[in-house]
């Protein structure tokens, strides 16, 4: 190991090019190595192409929208927020502009923008980075970082990063590398599985393909217990599929689906409010006052959801063929329960290849919240996915990611600068 660096970060994305960007802004001497012929290859991918580059809410939001740990995020954030990732990419000319819930993007809506300015700025601080250069383990002694190994070689440094991020989309260099990393020292990795994914059902009117396509907007999605007791409930669009749900709704439960599988390694269920600014005791009396009257269900019922969903829902009742004033109590009863809790069961979701997060990771009692350094290996650091925190799309992950880069990268040339 001829050459030393003071910090090497593993992995080219939103984590690792901030870690490497705020170590090099301190004056460490930094090492970024990537895998890949580029840097930022899933992160290119994000926001449909776009990038969704982080969150306007205020601190206490974005840890209600990281439901993975995110609590964890308060000692990152205190030191580096969303308020700071928006004034790093203006100090680089770069705005952004606000979209709904918050979500912010650069105003050229090209992800390429994003990547490429992170590039720029760790290029402008000194940082060397290579790429097409896979790790393969990290090198230690007595419980203390010493550099790497590479296809090439061995390569020596004070302190390492590891932002290799999950096991998502392993076709962009997400493949778990980070784990095996934090294995080989110790570390204890948690179950990983996919999160914001689209949710699987075997339900007969999935696969007959009855409402595939039909897109609902600002609909409840719930996440039933085994006892029936709400989980958790996503007021968002959804999107009925060949194989199941997705949509923002679908998504952002596919974390507590996935938790309560592991759990029980049953089926979940859901329930599907398709009306829920109104309560079924206010809707009973709207129905039966709208069916006094000889037209058809069907008819009378117009608009009230979706054409598909409301023949569908009365096909189930039978109701498709009758008049209003042929309905009975328990008939408009029973389509009140399919407008405000329409049940569908989850066998699973989207496996992690295709899935947009990885849930699960380094386990975080093992990381100093403060610095993100290891407690069990002196020198080596963590950013960004491969910890075990995640968050729901909207700019939240990278956020986290972002953040903890910066404030692993800080504390790395901190550490560095203390070794020599």
């Amino acid at each position: 190991m001829e050459k030393k660096y003071d910090v090497i970060v593993i992995g080219a994305g939103p984590a690792g090019l901030m870690s490497a960007i705020a170590a090099g802004q301190q004056g460490a001497s930094v090492l970024l190595l990537e895998k890949n012929k580029k840097p930022g290859k899933k992160l290119r991918m994000t926001g449909g192409g776009r990038c969704n580059v982080t969150n306007n809410r205020p601190e206490a939001e974005l840890i209600e929208h990281i439901p993975g740990n995110g609590r964890f995020l308060y000692s990152t954030f205190a030191q580096w927020n969303n308020q700071d990732i928006m004034a790093f990419f203006a100090s680089h000319n770069i705005p952004l502009k606000e979209e709904d819930h918050g979500r912010m993007f650069p105003v050229s809506d090209r992800s390429k923008t994003i990547v490429d300015t992170l590039v720029n700025a760790a290029v402008e601080v000194g940082v060397e980075l290579q790429f097409n250069c896979p790790v393969t383990k990290l090198i230690t002694k007595d419980n203390e970082i010493q550099g790497v190994r590479c296809e090439t070689g061995d390569i020596a440094a004070s302190c390492v990063i590891i932002t290799t991020g999950g096991k998502t989309y392993p076709g962009t260099g997400s493949t778990g590398d980070g784990y095996l990393f934090a294995k080989g020292v110790g570390h204890s990795i948690t179950p990983l599985f996919a999160t914001e994914a689209p949710l699987v059902s075997e339900e007969p009117f999935i696969k007959a393909g009855t409402l595939q396509g039909l897109s609902l907007q600002d609909v409840a999605l719930s996440v039933l217990s085994p006892a029936g007791k709400k989980i958790i409930t996503q007021e968002m669009d959804l999107l009925f599929t060949h194989f199941g749900l997705s949509g923002p709704a679908a998504l952002r439960c596919a974390y507590f689906i996935n938790r309560q599988l592991r759990e029980t390694n049953e089926a979940v269920l859901v329930s599907l409010d398709s009306l829920p600014k109104i309560d079924s005791s206010a809707l009973l009396s709207q129905l039966e006052q709208q069916l006094q009257t000889k037209k058809q269900v069907k008819n009378a019922l117009a608009g009230l959801v979706p054409e598909r969903l409301l023949h569908y829902f009365l096909t189930r009742c039978e109701l498709m063929e009758t008049t209003g004033f042929e309905t009975n109590k328990s008939q408009v009863q029973q389509l009140v329960n399919l407008l405000k809790a329409f049940p569908i069961t989850i066998q699973r979701t989207i496996g992690l290849e295709k899935a947009f997060v990885t849930a699960g990771g380094v386990a975080l009692k093992e990381v100093v919240p403060k610095t993100l350094e290891s407690k069990l290996c002196a020198g080596l650091f963590f950013a960004g996915e491969v910890l075990d925190i995640n968050g729901y799309t909207g700019g939240y992950n990278i956020t986290a990611a972002l953040c903890t880069g910066h404030v692993a990268g800080i504390h790395a040339a901190e550490i560095a600068g203390y070794w020599g």
